[in-house]
């Protein structure tokens, strides 16, 4: 099949160029490298059925621009400023990767599929747990955060719009915290920061007590459901994401005990609206793809230490 791949020089985007092209398919990536990464795609160079295009699909000009890439079986949206330290530094961006991005994608998707990369953010902090897809959400539409939060949720809107008055077949995944090798080092989320600053001796910086849970999902495994998405007959959101519940501060201790690390633990204020528990129901993703995670915690962190090792100077 032939695939379109908005920010594909990210984390998640390089890793499904590697599910795709290994499976045989032809693929046009793009990005704009506001936090997409070059090296994330260098060992695709030359590689006889992947073409890249550095792109802003924010752009004027984009619509007329992918149509000469195209078309395209499948679309996938992955561009976006997905950390906090990105997007509020760049929240307009951020908005505009949610609203014009997709509005873009959409329109050149035709009678191809489209997939949304949402976000476990459109929940907010909140006040149902764990989370299922028919769950409004707790959040604040105004406050720092709200920038990436809407622009998921706008992006999510004009998904269904354009499948309801188009019949686009549309697909939206709301992605939960995913970690593995190509993490930014410094994009401040907390597998990668951990991680650094353990191999480092440095503190590792925990915000607020701890006690505010997390759930990971390894990267391969959000791949696979990704993809199995892509082509499944349902059109509303649907949770991709690791059920199996962490506190941050035993998510700490799980880092210093797998880099043998002396660090200590330095406690901060946490951040205006940062979610206090944050844990996927995945029983509609196991019932319509088939689909759960299979890589343990451990067995993810031991991959994702090994591939920052040799990027702290270790």
């Amino acid at each position: 099949m032939r695939y379109l791949l908005s920010g594909a020089a990210g984390f998640i985007g390089s890793h499904l160029c590697d599910r795709l092209l290994g499976e045989g398919h032809e693929l046009t990536g793009f990005d704009n490298f506001i936090t997409g990464a070059r090296a994330n795609l260098a060992h695709l160079d030359g590689h006889p059925r992947f073409r890249f295009n550095e792109a802003d699909a924010t752009a004027a000009t984009f619509v007329a621009q992918a149509r000469t890439w195209g078309p395209f079986d499948v679309v996938l949206h992955f561009a976006s400023l997905a950390s906090p330290k990105h997007y509020l530094a760049k929240p307009i961006e951020t908005l505009e990767s949610g609203s014009t991005a997709t509005r873009n994608l959409l329109e050149i998707t035709g009678k191809g599929r489209f997939l949304l990369a949402s976000t476990s953010e459109c929940y907010g902090d909140p006040l149902e747990h764990p989370q299922r897809e028919t769950y409004w959400g707790n959040v604040n539409p105004v406050g720092p955060r709200s920038c990436y939060d809407e622009s998921k949720r706008y992006a999510e809107a004009l998904t269904m719009a354009h499948h309801r008055v188009y019949g686009t077949r549309t697909a939206i995944a709301r992605i939960f915290n995913t970690y593995g090798p190509r993490m930014a080092l410094d994009d401040g989320r907390v597998v990668p920061a951990f991680v650094a600053q353990a191999l480092t001796g440095q503190p590792l910086s925990i915000f607020g007590d701890g006690t505010q849970t997390r759930s990971f999902c390894y990267v391969t495994d959000l791949v696979d459901g990704l993809l199995r998405l892509a082509h499944a007959d349902e059109h509303y959101p649907v949770n991709l994401g690791n059920p199996a519940e962490i506190t941050v501060g035993e998510f700490a201790e799980r880092i210093r005990s797998l880099t043998g690390s002396a660090s200590r633990i330095h406690y901060h204020p946490l951040p205006e609206n940062d979610p206090q528990r944050r844990r996927p129901d995945i029983a509609k993703a196991r019932a319509l793809l088939g689909w759960e995670p299979k890589v343990t915690l451990e067995e993810g962190l031991r991959e994702t230490i090994a591939y920052f090792k040799p990027r702290v100077g270790v």
